[in-house]
């Protein structure tokens, strides 16, 4: 063979390797990717799919979660909650799934914890028994499955441990994701009688500190995903509730900084971005909130940058991209502001009911629909959409990433997407 051979099948070699490495170096590991925010840095992922088209496998999941996959290199993880009693009230096993990356093969299915005879609980028809997203360090995965247990498995599905110390009455089911906050796991528990922010030592499972939240009404349920951002070099832990949105400190989880709103079964997790929290408040006319985060004690009067009520999301997270926000209601409007100032750039029925949390990549946004569609639009000042997708079934569970490909998990499915 030449030395110029030679020296290209190198040069090929080195090019495939990086250009690999580069695609999987995005770390899907948790609820809405790397930042916990809806954004993914690869430039080529998909635009064009249907039930049989672009897809590189799609895989029966057992059961019924609504949870979203995570990727932690060659393998991706989803939880499920499958019926063991034909009850009208059924028992469910509470299960990780782990599936090969490249195949979709299901590797092993673990039970994780029992939901019984006595501890089952009725849920709301558009949630499940496993909505909580897994998340990974990418050397152990944590699952939570409400107040019947939070766990710490090896990627193998390795039982490190398991708690059901977090206990508390749960109203439709559980939906709230966990984080990882340096050594802890930190969950918010917001249930009909109680509600409180908890921290789990990440090697033990124990209680390393538990807050309560001082909440007054009738309905004092919800179902928040927190979010660790930096304020003047400090973290905080941002904590969506009922009624309130507060600001914590992960040493300890003392309050740093709370804003009153009127709001309950509050879903969306909150984003962070131009020094602004933005977070809306669900039930019963949820309110759009931008909350600057760098205040003390009660800032209900004097933090809150601005505000909208009109065509607000219930369920669907928000998404910033740039100095632009935008959000998708669960009746198909679509909305973008100006993220600083609020001002509304345009508005747009897509069409459709949503729950999924918007994605973006690439200058694309993505937004889900609860009947299967997929409605692809260009980020800017502007509406231009550039392509419709359906999968014909349901789903509810937000995106995940891997490499240039989409997972996309529906009510029997995980596919996964391609060019």
């Amino acid at each position: 063979m030449s030395v110029f051979k030679i020296t290209s099948l190198c040069v090929l070699s080195v090019v495939t390797y990086l250009s690999s490495h580069q695609l999987m170096a995005e770390e899907w590991f948790e609820f809405r990717g790397p930042t916990g925010q809806g954004h993914s840095t690869i430039k080529s992922l998909p635009t064009v799919w249907s039930p049989t088209e672009h897809v590189l496998w799609k895989t029966d999941i057992p059961g019924v979660g609504w949870s979203s996959p995570i990727v932690v290199g060659d393998k991706v993880y989803v939880t499920t909650a499958v019926p063991t009693s034909e009850d009208k009230l059924p028992e469910q096993s509470l299960r990780v799934v782990c599936l090969n990356l490249e195949t979709g093969d299901i590797l092993w299915d673990k039970e994780v914890f029992q939901e019984t005879k006595e501890t089952a609980q009725r849920i709301h028809k558009k949630n499940s028994h496993a909505s909580p997203t897994p998340i990974s360090d990418g050397k152990v995965i944590y699952v939570h499955f409400g107040t019947f247990g939070t766990a710490c498995l090896t990627l193998d599905g390795k039982e490190v441990w398991k708690t059901d110390e977090l206990k508390y009455e749960m109203q439709h089911g559980n939906g709230g994701s966990p984080i990882i906050v340096d050594d802890k796991l930190v969950i918010i528990c917001d249930g009909k009688g109680s509600n409180f922010i908890a921290a789990l030592n990440r090697n033990t499972g124990k209680i390393e500190w538990k807050v309560d939240r001082n909440v007054e009404g009738r309905k004092k349920f919800s179902f928040g995903t927190p979010l660790l951002i930096t304020v003047n070099g400090e973290k905080q832990i941002v904590a969506p509730g009922t009624d309130v949105i507060s600001g914590h400190s992960p040493k300890d989880g003392k309050e740093i900084w709370h804003l009153n709103y009127t709001g309950y079964s509050v879903i969306p997790r909150p984003v962070f971005s131009h020094g602004l929290i933005f977070v809306t408040t669900s039930y019963d006319r949820p309110s759009l909130l931008a909350i600057r985060p760098d205040g003390k004690g009660d800032v209900t009067d004097t933090h809150l940058a601005w505000s909208n009520k009109s065509q607000i999301p219930h369920t669907p997270s928000l998404l910033v991209v740039g100095d632009e926000l935008y959000a998708v209601s669960d009746k198909g409007i679509a909305q973008c502001f100006d993220a600083k100032t609020g001002e509304l750039i345009w508005k747009e029925r897509v069409g459709g009911n949503y729950s999924a949390s918007p994605l973006y990549a690439d200058g694309k946004i993505y937004f889900q629909s609860e009947e299967g569609e997929t409605t692809i639009i260009e980020a800017g000042k502007k509406y231009k959409e550039i392509g419709r997708n359906h999968l014909k079934e349901p789903t509810l569970a937000s995106y995940a990433v891997a490499g240039d490909t989409l997972l996309i998990r529906t009510k029997t499915q995980l596919y996964r997407i391609g060019k």
